[in-house]
């Protein structure tokens, strides 16, 4: 569930696999031009006298931007010694007339420093009136956590399974550390953050888990923040482990793209043939959560989608085949990029899961994970078998992963300052159904749902970046 994920890597890997021409959609854009102006030096004195930040320097490329560090306790009980520097970046000046604007990025594995520039191209009109900061969340940049096995298995996807033994070696690599990395720890990060700069509100946006660490933040301190945007949302009570929505979802997707390029056939039905064939149901949910953010109406003719799954249940294998192993492989981000291992602990402390929380004890688990996908609707999931639920990569993660110290709930339940939810009607990474069941009880909610969007919609879809600027320059009733 990341804001900028695997694309390039994932998709010159899944180009050379089927034989195609190797280009990648999505992939990083160049760096923002930097040029040093009256307005970079204010910026960067300004960004100087922040008080809990330290080391302040120009950003790498950046010279209008300022990194600086803040340093967090490991364990906030004092129970357990240590210190995190955690690194931030700081885009503009503190008086800017609309405040401080944090942006959060996804995973959890996601650092948001080398995404300031990806901001600045995305919301050149809001930042004019914000000051944009940005930080790696504990665990992730330069202070990444490096789990070797983990990261070469499944890169940043949460869809792929890991071995479990690559998880239980994550989990030694942490020890007891391992309890320390929830979502909770890194809210009271950000309200370290917030004093360190000295302002008394701030406006938040987070896309994918970046909307679960901003909604925890505004339930743990609602009157610090003035507004909310959370974009591809991921459900507030840590809900959707087993992804029967984004399965079943699946369905309406293909449906939808196959209308609209006239395919003739029913691609729904071809996936429910292939799968039960050849039991690749989380190989093919995989290459189609990967689609749902680079290619979400599927209609990329260097994939071909549509046509390799209809081929596939005709008896043609070899280009769905190509897909499925290409998108499935490892995708060589270093930690730094996405931590893996972060991901694991942070998933695996957040989520409810069918043996309960982070602190259930290994024994039961599987036959408890067993007893949920029985219960499982086959309706709920079609086009895909209800195993598929069980099988991919995030109960099979947090699975093996040892017993650890749950996310502690947040005091409140209810978002209560005005919320922008976007969704794209494509996603299957977060699907549109958790965008409209939180906007059903959050009071002061504006729902979007982008048409042929997928995930990340600020950074994918030009109508998501500006229906996210005119919130966030809306005037305060």
């Amino acid at each position: 569930m990341t804001f900028l994920t695997r694309a390039a890597t994932t998709v010159a890997a899944a180009l050379t696999t089927v034989m195609c021409v190797s280009s990648a959609p999505g992939a990083a854009p160049a760096p923002y031009p930097s040029v040093p102006d009256a307005h970079s030096a204010a910026s960067f004195a300004a960004s100087l006298a922040a008080p809990g930040l330290t080391d302040p320097r120009p950003c790498p490329g950046q010279t209008d931007v300022t990194c600086a560090d803040l340093a967090v306790p490991l364990d906030r009980t004092g129970a357990v010694p240590g210190t995190l520097k955690l690194r931030t970046a700081v885009f503009g000046t503190a008086d800017a007339p609309r405040g401080t604007l944090l942006f959060l990025t996804g995973g959890p594995g996601q650092p948001g420093v080398p995404f300031v520039q990806r901001i600045r191209e995305r919301l050149p009109e809001a930042l004019a009136q914000y000051r944009l900061v940005m930080i790696d969340q504990r665990g992730t940049g330069g202070a990444a956590v490096d789990c070797p096995r983990l990261q070469a298995e499944v890169g940043s996807s949460d869809t792929v399974a890991p071995t479990p033994g690559a998880v239980t070696a994550c989990a030694e690599t942490f020890g007891a550390n391992r309890d320390f990395y929830t979502t909770a720890d890194t809210v009271a990060d950000l309200e370290d953050l917030r004093r360190a700069l000295g302002v008394g509100s701030w406006t938040l946006d987070g896309v994918s888990y970046g909307t679960f660490t901003a909604g925890q933040y505004a339930l743990t301190h609602p009157h610090r923040v003035r507004r909310l945007v959370l974009d591809s949302v991921v459900p507030l009570d840590g809900a959707g482990v087993l992804y029967e929505d984004a399965l079943g979802h699946s369905a309406r997707v293909l449906r939808t793209a196959c209308r609209e390029q006239s395919c003739g056939f029913d691609p729904a039905r071809d996936l429910a043939t292939v799968v039960r064939r050849d039991g690749n149901g989380v190989g093919v949910f995989n290459l189609l959560v990967i689609a749902s953010i680079i290619d979400p109406k599927l209609d990329d003719p260097r994939f071909g989608i549509l046509a390799a799954l209809h081929a596939s249940a005709s008896g043609d294998r070899a280009r769905l085949d190509g897909l499925v192993a290409g998108f499935s492989a490892p995708s060589d981000e270093p930690p730094s990029e996405f931590s893996s291992g972060l991901h694991a602990a942070t998933l695996c402390a957040d989520s409810r899961w069918p043996w309960g929380d982070a602190s259930a004890p290994a024994e039961g688990r599987e036959q408890a994970l067993k007893r949920a996908v029985r219960r499982i609707h086959p309706a709920t999931v079609w086009p895909f078998e209800r195993e598929t639920a069980g099988a991919q990569g995030i109960p099979q993660t947090c699975l093996p992963w040892p017993a650890s110290r749950p996310h502690p709930a947040a005091p409140r339940r209810t978002l209560t300052m005005p919320v922008l939810i976007l969704a794209g009607d494509r996603d299957l990474s977060t699907p549109v159904r958790w965008a409209r069941d939180l906007a059903s009880v959050t009071p002061r909610a504006e729902l979007v749902v982008l048409a042929g969007a997928g995930h990340s919609t600020q950074s994918r879809s030009e109508s998501g970046a500006r229906a996210a600027q005119d919130f966030l320059l809306r005037r305060a009733h």
